[in-house]
Order: C-alpha cells, then sequence, then structure tokens
C-alpha cells in the first residue's frame, strides 16, 4: 500500500488527520485504501486560518514568491520560477492564461477544496513529468466511503482590516457505502490595503469566488469512478505593479476517474484519470489614466490530458509507475488603442496560436533494505511537441526558425535514507531536462515592467539540463526536533533574457528588446535549518532559517535569489485558548543584480500575534480568532517584490470557523 505523501515540513504548520469512523471490525480492501491515503489535512497555519494557498504555501522552506499585487503571487520552488517547476491539481496539468504570470496555477484552487499539498524537491518521487526545481501537486478533498451515511462540513467567515477583506468559505460532505459527495464554495472581497506609512496602495484590490463539486460512486468492493469539477471566478483585480489590471478571469477545470484495487498479486491498485479544463484571462489598462496607450490582453488557455498510475508492492520494494499525457492550446492577444477606443490601432499575437503535446512515463521505486535505511530511486521519458500557428511573428528575430519542434526530456534520480538511533541522514542526486516555455519560446514583444524591456521568444532554445545534488541531516529526542537540508543545482543552457540589438520596443514604457538566450550554465545553492522544541507540554517553539545563491556562467548574480531569511514562532496553550506570535524577516540583499533589473533592498523583521479559542456548541465545534500581521506597522519591500511595491502595513484579523 502506498504510504501517504505528506508534504510540508515547516514551522507552524498545524497538521492533522482524522479517519472516519467505523462501526464494523470488517473493512474492505477500497475502504482501507481510501481510509488511510486520502484522509484528510487542514491548511491552515497556527498563526492565522484563514490563509489563502499562497500565505500557506509561504510558511515552506523551499517556497518563496514574487509579488505583483495581493493577489496571485508566483511561487518559487527552490527559489526558481515557475517555468522550471511542475504545478499540477491531482495530477492534472494546468497551464495559465497571462502572458504576465498574472495567474499562476495556485491561483485557480482555495484552500476548502483541497485537502492536502504535495511538494517534492527536484527530480526526487515527481511523477508529473519534466523538471527542474520539482513538482507541486494541489490534492483537492476525497472523502472516503463510510458505513454509514455521514454528512460532515464546515463554514468560516472572517474580516481583515487593512484592506477591508471579507471572506466565507464552507465546505460540505457525504458519505455511505457506495455514495461521496464533496462541495465548496468560497468568496473573498478585498479593497486596497495600506502600507506601513498607511498609505493606500492603489490597484490592490480583488474578488474571487470558487466553488468545487467531486461525486464518486462504489462501483464493486474493489472499484470506484469519481467526477470532479471546479470553477474559479475573479473580478476586478489590481496589480499595483504592473501597468494594467485583471478585469475578469474564468476556469472550468474537470475531470473523471476511475480506480480499481487489487488484493493479491504485485499490483495493487491501478488509477485512470480523464480531465479537460478551460482558462480565459482579460488584461486591460482602462482603469489607468496615466498609460498614453491603452492596450488591451486576452489570454486562453485549453488543455485536455489523461494521467494513469500503478502502484506496486512486493515485501520491502514499492513502485509507482504513471503515464502522463496533454494537449495544449495557448493564445494570447495584443490590441493597441489611441485615446479613442472606438479605432483600434494594433494587432499582434504574443502567444500565436502555440499547441504543445506532451507524453511521458514516470516512476518512483523505495527499496526498504532494512528498517535504518532505504534506497529511493527512479525516473521519466518524456516527448515534447510545440506547433506554432502564426510562426511568422518569431521570423521576424529568427528567420530560420522552425513552425513546430519535438523535443526528448529524460531524467534520472537517486537516493538513500538511513536512520542511526535518534539521528536521520539522506543523500541524493538528479538529472533532468526541460523545454522551453511557450512565452520563453515562442513569446512575441511581452512586456516586463520589473526591468522595462520587452521580451522576445525563440523557438530554437536548447533544452535546459540540469544536475543536482542534495543532502540531509536531523535529529529528534523527546522534546527536540532539528534538521538541516541543502541542495545545489548545475544547470545547463539555462534560460534568460539578454538585450538584442535588433528591434525596437512596442511598449513606449519599454527601453529596449530582450531576447530569451542560453547561458552556458547558472549555479544555484539552497539551504534550509528547521528546528522545534517542545519547552512545556504546552509551550512549543519553532523556526526555520533558509539561504540561497545563485550565478550564472560568468558568476553575475541571477534574480530573485532569496537572501538569508527567518521565520520562528512560539505557541501556548490553555485549557481551550490558543496564543501564537511569530517573527518573519530577510537580512539585506547583497546578492542583487542590476543587470535584470534589481536594487538592493534593506533587511527588515515582521512580528505577528493571534489568540483563538475553541469550544463546543451542541457538539458541534467551534474556533474563535483575533490577531494582527505586521503589528508595529513597519514599512518594507523585499527582494521579490514586483517594483519594490510595498508590503501590507499593519493588519489586524479576525475569523469564525464552525465544524460539524
Amino acid at each position: 500500500m502506498r504510504p501517504t505523501t505528506l508534504v510540508l515540513l515547516f514551522w507552524g504548520i498545524a497538521v492533522s488527520a482524522q479517519n472516519k469512523p467505523i462501526k464494523n471490525d470488517t473493512i474492505t480492501a477500497l475502504d482501507n485504501i481510501d481510509l488511510t491515503v486520502i484522509a484528510k489535512k487542514k491548511i491552515e497555519t497556527d498563526i492565522k486560518m484563514a490563509v489563502t494557498i499562497d500565505e500557506f504555501l509561504a510558511s515552506s522552506d523551499q517556497i518563496s514568491f514574487i509579488k505583483r499585487g495581493a493577489f496571485a503571487w508566483e511561487p518559487l520552488l527552490n527559489n526558481m520560477s515557475t517555468e522550471r517547476s511542475t504545478i499540477t491539481i491531482d495530477g492534472m496539468h494546468v497551464f495559465g492564461a497571462c502572458t504576465d504570470k498574472m495567474d499562476p496555477i495556485t491561483s485557480y484552487v482555495e484552500r476548502n477544496n483541497l485537502s492536502s499539498i504535495d511538494i517534492k524537491s527536484g527530480q526526487e518521487g515527481s511523477l508529473q513529468g519534466a523538471t527542474i526545481a520539482g513538482s507541486i501537486d494541489l490534492k483537492r478533498n476525497n472523502t472516503p466511503f463510510g458505513r454509514e451515511q455521514q454528512w460532515s462540513g464546515a463554514y468560516q467567515t472572517g474580516l481583515e482590516f487593512n484592506n477591508k477583506q471579507f471572506l466565507n468559505l464552507a465546505n460540505l460532505s457525504y458519505s455511505s457505502e457506495k455514495f461521496v459527495a464533496d462541495g465548496s464554495i468560497s468568496y473573498r472581497k478585498a479593497s486596497n490595503y495600506k502600507d506601513g506609512n498607511k498609505n493606500e496602495v492603489e490597484h490592490s484590490q480583488y474578488k474571487k469566488l470558487n466553488t468545487s463539486l467531486g461525486l464518486a460512486y462504489k462501483t464493486t468492493a474493489l472499484s470506484s469512478v469519481r467526477v470532479d469539477a471546479i470553477f474559479d471566478v475573479a473580478k476586478d483585480v489590481g496589480y499595483p505593479a504592473l501597468p494594467m489590471d485583471l478585469w475578469l478571469s474564468r476556469a472550468i477545470i474537470t475531470s473523471a476517474s476511475y480506480k480499481q484495487l487489487f488484493e493479491d498479486g504485485v499490483v495493487k491498485a491501478w488509477d485512470t484519470k480523464l480531465y479537460f479544463n478551460a482558462i480565459e484571462h482579460y488584461m486591460d489598462d482602462t482603469t489607468r489614466p496615466e498609460n498614453l496607450v491603452h492596450m488591451d490582453m486576452p489570454g486562453w488557455n485549453t488543455t485536455y490530458g489523461l494521467v494513469s498510475r500503478l502502484d506496486l508492492q512486493n515485501n520491502r520494494y514499492r513502485s509507482e509507475v504513471q503515464i502522463n499525457a496533454y494537449h495544449n492550446l495557448s493564445i494570447a492577444e495584443m490590441r493597441m488603442y489611441p485615446q479613442d477606443r472606438s479605432e483600434r490601432s494594433m494587432f499582434a499575437y504574443s502567444w500565436p496560436w502555440v499547441t504543445t503535446a506532451h507524453t511521458s512515463i514516470s516512476t518512483t521505486n523505495t527499496w526498504e533494505i532494512s528498517d535504518e535505511s532505504e534506497l529511493n530511486f527512479g525516473g521519466s521519458l518524456g516527448v515534447h511537441y510545440n506547433h506554432s500557428k502564426y510562426v511568422e511573428f518569431n521570423w521576424i528575430f529568427y528567420p530560420e526558425a522552425p513552425q513546430e519542434k519535438t523535443r526528448y526530456l529524460p531524467s534520472l534520480y537517486a537516493s538513500y535514507k538511513f536512520n542511526l538511533s535518534r539521528f536521520r541522514f539522506s543523500l541524493g542526486t538528479g538529472y533532468g531536462h526541460r523545454a522551453p516555455s511557450v512565452s520563453e519560446a515562442y513569446g512575441y514583444y511581452i512586456y516586463n515592467s520589473f526591468d522595462r524591456y520587452d521580451y522576445i521568444g525563440n523557438p530554437n532554445l536548447k533544452n535546459e539540463i540540469s544536475y543536482e545534488t542534495n543532502a540531509s541531516a536531523g535529529f529528534k529526542s523527546g522534546k527536540w526536533n532539528i534538521q538541516a537540508k541543502v541542495n545545489y543545482f548545475y544547470i545547463q543552457n539555462y534560460v534568460i533574457g539578454k538585450v538584442l540589438s535588433l528591434g525596437s520596443p512596442m511598449n513606449y514604457q519599454s527601453v529596449g528588446v530582450k531576447g530569451y538566450t542560453s547561458l552556458d550554465h547558472a549555479k544555484l545553492f539552497n539551504f534550509a535549518l528547521n528546528t522545534d522544541y517542545h519547552i512545556l507540554s504546552d509551550l512549543h517553539w519553532s523556526g526555520t532559517l533558509t539561504y540561497a545563491r545563485g550565478q550564472d556562467d560568468k558568476n553575475g548574480n541571477l534574480p530573485f535569489i532569496r537572501p538569508l531569511s527567518y521565520q520562528t514562532s512560539l505557541h501556548f496553550g490553555y485549557r481551550n485558548f490558543g496564543f501564537q506570535t511569530s517573527v518573519n524577516g530577510d537580512f539585506e540583499q547583497l546578492n542583487y543584480s542590476p543587470e535584470y533589473g534589481e536594487d538592493q533592498t534593506p533587511s527588515y523583521a515582521v512580528c505577528n500575534f493571534s489568540a483563538d479559542y475553541r469550544f463546543t456548541v451542541k457538539n458541534k465545534g467551534v474556533v474563535v480568532q483575533i490577531g494582527a500581521e505586521n503589528i508595529f506597522n513597519k514599512y518594507y519591500s523585499t527582494y521579490a517584490d514586483w517594483g519594490n511595491i510595498p508590503r501590507v502595513g499593519r493588519n489586524i484579523f479576525t475569523s469564525l470557523k464552525f465544524n460539524f
């Protein structure tokens, strides 16, 4: 049986797994699999219950974010941009429809329709295909079948005073012996926030509605079918760091799956899923009267695919084999208007109808050599095909560029883990390829407001090739737990933008044109130290220290590399009360990159506090929480805040949650 893969090992995350009560001691194989593998987890932090997915992931030592506003942050896994990582929803490949990365995949789900988030670093353990940085799989709620009819759910409401954000989240589940239903709905509405100087940050408002539904039916004692759907819509979303905003984004994400379990033999489970998702994203600058030339930039992205996985086990040997196949169409347009918007002065495709077809087979293997040691190994082989309908846009800069291109994407990894008394050690290595993204290969005059250049894609780019080593060491006693992790990436053909002598900028704010090109190599080092200590039975301290260093082939600094940073928190419980305080911050950014638009950012520290009270009403759990982020109203901006936009000042928040 495949063990639960979880997920986020970082400070202050309250992770719980509660199985449904079973009245009968006789459990079929299907019930057993569902109860042990798909246990519900709480996606919230101790300091704040009503977190967004972004805030939750930001607590991880492996993930940082580029922020262009208060909504839809871009996750950086191992300090690498989203092009170098694979982000999926239940293993399904979903792609944003915005050339400016205003809609990462994490923006199309909500915390109340997810059960857990599975993070894999580098090549190790990922079944999602080609990657460099690793993978993030957002796992949706999946209530197990039960012996008796049972309803469960939760409702949460809250208010944040800085930006007048009002939120409502609700989810409801029904389970019986043969039928399961999971539903959720959430709505968030926020106005502009204020920074630490009490100045309003214009264009930082947003509205977001998210709803999901999942239905499962047990066809036999050893098989079941399930259908799922997520609908997400965001309106009037401001991005203060960008020259335009979002007036509408819509996504529909659907899937149908079949699961078959086996009582005998090496094969334990077979799970196959067909999926379809479509995203539309409309950017415009009608709320920006300061722009001399008005522009609309709509985008569309459609994907359908297949995920099929086999779980195998023989004594101490476990294996997973997964086939991924998807077909994607990416379209994005630029429409320029004079002051009279009834006239259109220019039209171009920034994504010229790019089709991507991808097929891969991946495997992960675990051999438990003894009770103290295990060997993990695996890899994948993918075939990646691109076709550009309007390749003539790329011919302007690359006359010999092919209209279609096929790439082969292999990967391998191996690691050894060893436990010695209270000590834990691991050592691993990895090798992998990735294909250039649609923007890197086929993008046409995509404006980057960070360095103020228009970017041009290059279909002739080579695959990026990563060589990785990683290691960890940890110690755990009754009260004390500490772990140190390091990884090092040597990436050949590292894709980045360089100034082109050919062509003039299209956007009046641009200072020039850059084309995506390949450096000979780049180097990236990441370090994380996690520790927690139970001072008393009701008093708990935890902390994280991270450091990263990235350099190009001339030892210049790479952009968006996190400086030395820290998170520390203290948790105290007394009867039904809980008190949490935390401090997080970055040291001064010394290794910044002016060549790529960065400037030096100073150090900062932010203090937070919250208190909660838990009680019951008619045997139903209720939690009330009040707290404050950035208590001392610190004015600051980090290395990853696009255009140095300031962060949120003091923010008092409240939350009320009912569980039933």
